[in-house]
């Protein structure tokens, strides 16, 4: 790399928000670089060869967030992007050998559902509806900046007539779509604010459809099903339509790496300079202003934009002089939770699981979607008990997929990776460090599975585990939290990642968040960078 260069924009971190940032400045003639400390570009959403012949999407694993806008814009499937639908979705087996099988397929649900609850299976086309419509309401939120309707104290921000007028617009524009909700409001609000358990108990009433749906509520969170904010992890998760359809998850063709390449396509066709195996160290500033960043390399760039996809902790509180930072401002990031309890295991597999509950010989139907070990609302919340003690839970629930079911770029013929992700493992431990005890840990999930899929134990031939502790060191997130700091409602819309500081500025000049740090947050939607793309050149910068 030359020792000195000048660009427009310069993004950190080569993650999908960063590329989608740097994709659409670039296509709105701006000078762009990405800086990637990694081999590998995509942040969580990668493929690595991790076994020869093994293509694994060692973090991210599943796909519906990502906004079908970002795909057309950036003509992503004319650059290789293909999302590969997952018919049926959802596989739940019972230790007394029941099991429940859910997806798309027209009267696949009600079947499956009547053999434990004639009336769930009544219920649930009525339940299916509301989180749709009340969906239908918030989606348009996630692709557009967050207003900050808070009046603050203008030493700590001045803000722009023009600015406080598109926020109330925005506000208002809220306001007539919760409206629309009519009777379906008090219920859309609980949907927002309340907590999953009590909300599918009214609904339902046999516990393996509850279980089967509760898991939405705390993937990827620090959370119980009976805390206030899990029931909008559970609607985050039916949000998106990149599987084709409202809430329908896939897999993409070669990996979460697939979409990476797609957007690093897209990128370097538009004039963008990536580079990889790079990470900065510092943001240069001058009166408060961005001048430029310091690689790892000795390299500098000159530039009057930095738009940071790392998060907040570390893109304002590593990455800057202290100094620089008003005290308020430094003491809100100080503050954002980055509390997370999730772990990734990733196996390589001679044979597809054969479960007790569903018999099978190769790859089967139920083998397509998402299968669940948490086969009670109970299982779950004493997983979560265990946590919130600084144990990893004695019997996890565990969300598994196997991509190799629908797409056969991924394993040497008649293998297959089975992907697991392993709630609860909370990154602060009491007495113990993750170094010492993961592969114990690893073991106990792994002998859980075979408690319904006796065969698996045997077929590993290979297994990756990533403790909390290593998806910080790996992904370069605080805390292990794959969402960038959690995702409770102190945290979400116009208080992400502060309050005050919603649309993706900072108090310094010309620095941005365009990663999952800032509105909507976390998964692998794009936009984030999209929308820190828009307020970068509403600035005019």
């Amino acid at each position: 790399m030359a020792q000195r260069k000048a660009y427009d924009a310069v993004v950190i971190g080569g993650g999908h928000n960063g590329l989608v940032c740097a994709c659409y400045l670039a296509q709105a003639g701006k000078q762009v670089a990405v800086v990637e400390r990694r081999h590998v570009l995509g942040g969580c959403a990668t493929t690595e060869e991790l076994w020869p012949g093994y293509q694994v999407s060692t973090a991210a694993y599943v796909i519906s967030l990502f906004l079908p806008e970002i795909i057309r814009d950036l003509k992503l499937r004319a650059h290789g992007l293909e999302i590969l639908p997952r018919t049926p979705s959802s596989f739940t087996p019972l230790p007394d050998g029941r099991s429940l099988l859910m997806g798309p397929e027209p009267g696949l649900n009600q079947r499956e559902i009547s053999k434990f609850s004639p009336a769930d299976a009544e219920a649930y086309p009525r339940y299916e509806a509301l989180l749709e419509r009340v969906a239908g309401v918030l989606e348009p939120l996630l692709s557009q900046t967050a207003p900050d309707p808070l009046p603050l104290p203008s030493e700590w921000r001045r803000t722009s007539i023009a600015k406080k007028m598109r926020d109330t617009k925005k506000l208002w524009s809220l306001y007539q779509a919760m409206a629309s909700l009519g009777d379906d409001l008090p219920a859309a609000v609980e949907l927002l604010t309340g907590a999953a358990r009590p909300i599918l108990d009214r609904w339902f009433e046999s516990d393996v459809l509850k279980a089967t749906l509760a898991t939405d509520a705390i993937i990827g969170a620090f959370i119980s099903i009976n805390s206030p904010g899990s029931a909008y992890v559970l609607l985050h998760h039916v949000m998106g339509e990149a599987g084709g359809t409202r809430g329908v998850w896939g897999y993409v063709r070669g990996g979460m790496g697939g979409l990476s390449q797609a957007l690093a396509a897209a990128a370097e066709e538009m004039g963008v300079d990536i580079f990889r195996e790079t990470a900065v160290d510092v943001i240069h500033t001058t009166d408060r202003k961005v001048t430029g960043v310091s690689l790892s390399d000795g390299s500098q760039l000159d530039t009057s934009i930095v738009a940071s996809s790392v998060d907040a902790n570390l893109t304002y509180l590593k990455l800057l002089d202290a100094s620089v930072l008003p005290d308020n401002f430094r003491q809100a990031i100080e503050n954002i939770d980055y509390a997370s309890a999730s772990m990734k295991i990733n196996l390589a597999l001679a044979e597809p699981p054969n479960y007790t509950a569903l018999p099978s010989t190769g790859v089967a139907p139920h083998h397509h979607g998402t299968m669940h070990i948490g086969p009670t609302l109970d299982y779950i919340e004493r997983a979560y008990d265990d946590a919130k003690y600084g144990r990893p839970s004695e019997s996890p629930v565990i969300e598994m997929t196997m991509a190799t079911s629908v797409d056969d770029t991924l394993a040497p013929p008649g293998k297959h990776i089975l992907s697991c992700f392993v709630q609860f493992a909370p990154y602060e431990l009491q007495a113990v460090q993750w170094d010492e005890i993961k592969d114990q840990f690893a073991d106990r999930c792994i002998e859980i599975i075979g408690d319904y899929a006796p065969n698996v134990p045997g077929a590993i031939e290979h297994r990756q585990v990533l403790s909390p502790l290593d998806l910080e060191r790996v992904y370069g997130i605080t805390g292990g939290n794959i969402m960038q700091g959690a995702m409770n409602a102190n945290q979400l819309y116009c208080f992400r990642p502060i309050a005050g500081w919603a649309d993706h500025r900072s108090p310094v000049e010309g620095l941005y968040l365009c990663g999952a740090a800032s509105h909507p947050g976390g998964g692998v939607m794009g936009a984030c960078g999209k929308n820190a793309a828009t307020e970068i050149l509403r600035d005019g910068r």
